[in-house]
């Protein structure tokens, strides 16, 4: 019987600084043992406890699908001694990865319906993994319209920027990015508040369920514009904040 305590070890394959203040990092992590990446069969909404020999584990969202294959990406934000210790460490380096843990998001009931997702600052991380899982071609007809809005403080502190743009460009999949606040000319997206723009995009409930995540007062003032887009509480599905990192459900 495996020890769910014991850590499979991972080496870290390549490390993307994905904001402007560099306190968020991707970490690309391959299993030394393939036979391991077998085991670690995760579900979008999942998270995973990161582990560093002498220093402890954080639990930290699962930033990538299950439909990418050879590799496990998690997003971490610099916040204190594990996370900092993190951040420091190099590609090539092996560290230890336990889980998968907590719940997923209700991938059964979504199935057929229209699915909005709404996230704001670094809680995009399990967005991201169920975005990439549902427009994956095995995927993508088991779902009707898909639409995202996403935001942050400024452009700087985007996730993801290339793959924001690749998916802006597709055709079945309505993303929304906004922004608090910006004085970049060049800047072509939304600027305002998550749940204004929501409120200003997403125009009806109809067979559809949301997908909620991000900081708490982003949660505070979005839940009620769905409820007021006609959403009932049980087709509104929010993540909750662990500490000082994202997991969801």
């Amino acid at each position: 019987m495996e020890n769910p305590y014991l850590p499979y070890p991972v080496r870290i394959d390549e490390i993307i600084t994905e904001t402007e203040d560099k306190n968020l990092k991707t970490f690309k992590l391959v299993f030394l043992n393939p036979e391991d990446e077998e085991k670690y069969a995760y579900i979008p909404g999942q998270f995973g406890e990161l582990s560093v020999a002498g220093k402890g584990e954080i639990p930290i969202g699962i930033a990538s699908s299950p439909t990418e294959k050879g590799f496990v990406k998690f997003t971490v934000n610099r916040v204190g001694l594990v996370t900092t210790h993190l951040h420091n460490m190099n590609e090539g380096e092996v560290m230890g990865l336990r889980g998968p843990m907590g719940n997923w998001y209700p991938w059964e009931e979504m199935e057929g319906k229209n699915v909005v997702i709404v996230g704001g600052g670094f809680a995009f991380t399990t967005l991201r993994s169920s975005i990439v899982y549902m427009i994956h071609p095995d995927n993508r007809s088991r779902f009707k319209d898909i639409k995202v809005v996403y935001g942050a403080r400024s452009p700087g502190l985007l996730l993801y920027r290339d793959e924001l743009a690749e998916w802006e460009k597709r055709d079945d999949l309505e993303m929304h990015i906004t922004v608090d606040a910006t004085d970049d000319p060049d800047w072509k997206y939304n600027v305002g508040f998550v749940p204004s723009i929501t409120e200003e995009k997403i125009t009806s409930a109809e067979d559809t369920i949301a997908i909620v995540c991000g900081p708490p007062i982003m949660i505070k003032f979005t839940q009620p514009v769905l409820e007021k887009l006609g959403f009932p509480p049980e087709r509104i599905i929010l993540s909750l904040e662990i500490s000082s990192h994202w997991r969801c459900a």
